[in-house]
């Protein structure tokens, strides 16, 4: 409000006071108000010619109608520096300053009235700069890998920007003349008749395919689409609410993962694209050796290879990922990686949401997409959410993972098929028995970044990698001393009995062999496998992926060494082999390829039971009011997540041909 200078002739006041104009103080003072009204001209007040000045110290009727104001208006005095001081405006003090100021404003304002224009004029010139670059690349330099990658990604990005802005001008038109009739279309008795038509045809092309190309070239992968069918068996019995099953989620989950599997393993392009994919992300957390050499030393770095060369890898990429938060790049895959399978496997939103999040980012994390919808879930989506952070891994350990020496593309495509295979397993062992109240519109709605620039988004995301790297270190130390003492007393307890080679991995390999064979695992390496297992889900997926690397180190080393034939062979000694001429002894022995593609894709996922505790802790902070819930069906979903995973490899063992397609 305006302020005005009062000077008061037969009032109480006798120097300049500061009145502000809020309307009529308290009674008290109304006679000194009015009076110091009558020497004003009150156009001069609405004109704003009458400049505020200085209060005294005096106490007077402003000083009254102040305090009262401050009692009134406690919000006002909520910044103290706005209250104490008083923004001080002056002239430039000369023309060359007044001049510069000028400029500033009319180039602000400029900005301000054609942000929009200069922003696309920005943009079309940085294209067109980045074709002439790309156009001079294909010159200087075509056909070697580096082309081709430049070539993939600039067609990817002018697709994906295409659409884009197709959608932004034409999403009323599309909706309109497209959308609206095949939803009208869908709803048709026609549709459910080509849809069942459909789905018979289908199952027809992949009886015969299987046939075919499965079962007369190679008849033992059939032991995979038994287990498959053995898997789904013991969900539907153990099911809670075996009645209630709707079929259409697991039906369409095991086909996106048939699907998935097949484009990888069954076609040299698929299988091309995606071992290309692998290499170029080993080669992208290759840039975390500079960061690691520079803190822990070029020369010693090395010398402690989880601690110094994994751990910061996971530092490495927990920033990147963190970045494209931020850029937005990774709401938009998400986003429509849930839409896929919102579409496709008629799974609620939050669900699916959740499950396309759990590709990329952990079991805590993505349930932070749909925060504001845990409380309103219901228990069936509860249990798909807790399903999926179970079935999957982080992508800041997968790249942990594949320094162990597994191989790079089998991991990425795991942790894509493992998604719709968490759904599918979720619905089957705890179907949906109430309605959602979620809709297809909150999955657009995902929480943006706190932070206000992309270095902070960087830091934030190196700063927020600590936790994990604690945790994971802390957790390998733990378990790895946990185990070796529960050997320690079972080899103990052997030695009294004679059995010399009694341990806790041994009791998981016979144990869990059935669960191993029925994947496809070769005969002769099902108890490794199974032994794979029973460390994965009693332990963790770091101790069993650090043991499945040293298996197939150990491959690599003794096909080098009868490769050199040396006059003595390889001795077997129960699981260990050793090599005399280079008196060296490969513990625990070698695994064919194909149980390796099998446990590395039956290995990947956090379902074991200290991650029961890891998502009791971490959902139960973001829904207080549904803890009981979150108890009370943890445990199967720990279990639905194992067995998402054994199906994904049954898939895998099913299709699986070799290295070379």
């Amino acid at each position: 409000m305006p302020h005005v200078e009062v000077t008061v002739i037969d009032g109480s006041l006798k120097l300049p006071e500061i009145i502000e104009l809020r309307g009529v103080p308290n009674q008290d003072s109304d006679s000194a108000y009015a009076s110091s009204l009558e020497t004003i001209d009150i156009a001069d007040i609405e004109s704003g010619d009458i400049k505020k000045k200085a209060v005294t110290d005096t106490p007077t009727v402003a000083n009254d109608i102040s305090e009262q104001d401050k009692q009134s208006h406690p919000e006002d005095g909520a910044d103290s520096e706005d209250v104490m001081f008083e923004e001080l405006v002056e002239e430039p003090p000369n023309g060359f300053f007044r001049g510069v100021a000028i400029i500033q404003t009319t180039v602000s304002g400029t900005y301000a009235t054609y942000n929009i224009g200069i922003w696309r004029a920005l943009y079309v010139i940085l294209l067109v700069l980045y074709a002439v670059y790309v156009g001079l690349a294909m010159r200087h330099r075509f056909g070697d890998e580096g082309s081709v990658r430049l070539v993939v990604a600039t067609v990817v990005a002018a697709v994906l920007g295409l659409a884009t802005v197709i959608w932004h001008y034409c999403e009323a038109s599309l909706t309109s003349y497209i959308g609206e009739p095949v939803m009208n279309f869908l709803k048709t008795a026609y549709w459910r008749w080509f849809t069942i038509c459909l789905y018979v045809a289908l199952l027809i092309a992949l009886v015969v395919y299987l046939v075919v190309e499965v079962a007369i070239p190679n008849p033992y992968n059939l032991v995979s689409a038994a287990g498959i069918l053995v898997y789904v068996l013991l969900m539907f019995v153990f099911s809670h609410n075996p009645s209630r099953v709707k079929w259409r989620p697991v039906i369409w989950g095991l086909s996106l993962q048939f699907i998935i599997a097949l484009l990888i393993l069954r076609t040299s392009w698929g299988f091309e694209a995606f071992k290309w994919l692998g290499e170029r992300v080993t080669e992208f957390l290759a840039h975390s050796d500079a960061g690691a050499a520079f803190v822990f030393g070029v020369d010693t770095y090395m010398d402690h290879f989880f601690a110094f060369k994994v751990l910061s890898v996971v530092v490495f990429f927990s920033t990147a990922i963190s970045v494209l938060y931020y850029l937005g790049v990774m709401q938009v895959v998400i986003r429509k990686v849930a839409w896929v399978m919102q579409v496709s496997m008629g799974t609620t939103a939050g669900e699916s949401l959740n499950a396309a999040g759990n590709i990329f980012i952990g079991q805590t994390e993505a349930p932070l997409m749909i925060r504001p919808l845990l409380p309103n879930m219901t228990n069936s989506e509860i249990h798909a959410v807790m399903t999926g952070g179970f079935a999957t891994i982080a992508g800041s350990v997968l790249a942990a993972y594949i320094l162990f020496g597994v191989p790079a593309n089998h991991l990425l495509s795991a942790s894509v098929m493992s998604a719709p295979a968490a759904l599918a397993m979720a619905k089957l062992f705890y179907p949906e028995t109430k309605k959602s109240k979620t809709t297809s519109k909150d999955i657009q709605v995902m929480e943006t970044p706190k932070e206000r620039n992309i270095i902070e988004a960087a830091s934030s995301g190196a700063s927020s990698s600590i936790k994990l790297v604690a945790n994971i270190a802390a957790n390998l130390i733990a378990f790895l001393a946990l185990l070796e003492f529960v050997n320690a007393t079972l080899k103990w307890c052997g030695h009294r009995v004679g059995l010399d080679h009694l341990s806790f991995q041994l009791i998981c390999s016979y144990v869990l062999w059935p669960f191993a064979f029925v994947m496809g695992t070769d005969a002769v390496d099902c108890r490794k496998v199974a032994e794979l297992i029973g460390i994965k889900t009693f332990l963790n997926e770091f101790v069993a992926y650090d043991a499945l690397g040293k298996l197939i180190n150990n491959r690599d080393i003794l096909q080098s060494y009868t490769m050199q034939n040396f006059t003595e062979g390889p001795q077997y000694i129960f699981d260990d082999i050793f090599l005399p001429a280079t008196n060296q002894t490969l513990v625990g022995g070698v695994i064919t390829p194909r149980s390796e593609v099998i446990a590395t894709y039956a290995l990947c996922g956090f379902a074991n039971l200290a991650s029961i505790g890891v998502q009791l802790g971490g959902l139960g902070a973001m829904a207080p009011s549904r803890k009981r819930d979150l108890a009370k069906v943890v445990v199967r979903a720990m279990i639905a997540g194992n067995v998402a995973c054994f199906l994904t490899a049954c898939i895998a063992g099913l299709l699986y041909t070799g290295e070379s397609v």
